[in-house]
């Protein structure tokens, strides 16, 4: 999956419009219409602000249409990831947004078959569940097994939970789409 240059700039300009109204108060503008807003896909929306996380929402299964999901989850990540206080109007120009466009979940039969910077993981044990993108391990440098288990860690459950019955891995794959690193 690969998106051409106008394309990523519209999906980055709807998420900046819908955090911008929101943190300001206003009414986003409609998102237009271009094909890939039609589609029904996973998305995250990360927020970074002086280089450090400042919010990260997504849904790994959507709900509708891109057009909808998309500012969505922009303002959800701005708004009211727990770990965070609202983005507020003096942090705009500083925000930096990265999109990751997710493929469908494929279930893992082998912890050997992922892929480091290429696979992001969903572990499911019970009701919960514990996602992390691919540029998180990474970053960590963490290999498959540190990463298993740190999803686990994400979803509340004990590091060794992928292991155990019942409980079930998934890989995807994201296209990352990111402001220019001068915001």
């Amino acid at each position: 999956m690969s998106t051409d240059p106008a394309t990523r700039t519209l999906l980055l300009g709807i998420a900046r419009g819908a955090i911008t109204a929101a943190v300001r108060g206003e009414a986003a503008a409609p998102p237009g219409d271009a094909p890939i807003l039609r589609e029904e896909r996973g998305a995250f929306v990360t927020l970074m602000h002086m280089q450090r996380l400042r919010g990260c929402i997504g849904r790994v299964v959507p709900d509708g249409p891109l057009s909808i999901m998309l500012p969505e989850v922009a303002v959800l990540a701005a708004t009211e990831d727990p770990r965070f206080a609202r983005v507020s109007p003096l942090e705009l120009d500083a925000l930096h947004i990265e999109i990751s466009l997710l493929t469908v979940p494929a279930l893992l039969a082998d912890a050997s078959l992922i892929e480091i910077g290429r696979h992001g993981l969903m572990v499911t044990l019970g009701a919960r569940r514990g996602l992390l993108l691919p540029q998180v391990a990474t970053e960590y440098a963490w290999g498959a097994e540190e990463f298993l288990a740190q999803t686990c860690v994400k979803a509340m459950l004990p590091a060794d939970a992928w292991k155990r019955d019942g409980a079930t891995v998934h890989t995807f794959e994201t296209e990352i789409i990111e402001e220019d690193a001068t915001r």
